[in-house]
């Protein structure tokens, strides 16, 4: 068990039973949960994804970032296009947030990345109860499969204009979607949303999607 947070606190976790590393950042007072699920071999060190953590964090959100494999498993290449591998850690990291006295009475919301956004989508609906918004960044939601149709949280698919392919898969997968969903597209960006400004329209769009279903869920409640 971690510690009780005091205002805007880092700390460091470990996620069992797997035991996966982690960070989890606390603003004061939380008012909602996002959980990040990196995509490409990626974890807790994202720079993109760190960068959009502490902008959510402002708007009084908690994020959870973590290494969805251990050591030994990112190793081998198979595992981090394991979409069922993935989304069962993310599952797994879920259930530890509920556990947790700073985050288990927060509602959850998933932010994936690449194939990190068709493992959130597959967590989602294995779990259609405990998620209350989904966000994909130039995310791979197609890759969820059948699965796409029994995904209950509202989702954004965000993805940049010039990422042509994965746009269009995009699109096809918003078409099998059976929840409140939306497709934003940020002009000029490619896969990374490297172009200047890019991530933060990322950021602004990611924000408004959470505040409205996770903390003004939250208030209603």
């Amino acid at each position: 068990m971690t510690e009780p947070a005091h205002r805007s606190d880092t700390l460091d976790v470990r996620i069992s039973p797997a035991g996966l590393d982690g960070v989890l950042g606390l603003p004061g007072p939380a008012r909602g949960l996002v959980l990040f699920a990196h995509g490409s071999g990626s974890g807790r060190f994202s720079p993109r994804n760190n960068y959009v953590a502490a902008a959510l964090r402002k708007a009084g959100l908690a994020a959870l970032l973590f290494d969805p494999l251990t050591e030994d498993e990112a190793g081998d290449r198979r595992n981090v296009l394991d979409v069922e591998l993935l989304a069962d850690r993310l599952g797994m990291a879920t259930a530890w947030a509920r556990e947790e006295e700073d985050t288990k009475s927060l509602l959850t919301g998933y932010f994936g990345a690449s194939t990190g956004a068709a493992a959130a989508l597959v967590a989602a609906a294995r779990a259609p109860k405990n998620i209350g918004a989904i966000v994909s960044r130039g995310g791979r939601p197609d890759m969820a499969g059948p699965l796409l149709g029994q995904v209950r949280a509202p989702t954004l698919l965000i993805v940049g204009g010039d990422d042509t392919g994965v746009l269009e898969l995009n699109r096809e997968a918003l078409a099998q979607l059976r929840c409140e969903k939306s497709l934003e597209i940020v002009p000029g960006a490619t896969h990374l949303f490297e172009e200047p400004g890019a991530l933060d329209q990322v950021i602004d769009l990611a924000r408004k999607w959470f505040v409205r279903h996770l903390i003004e869920r939250s208030r209603a409640s």
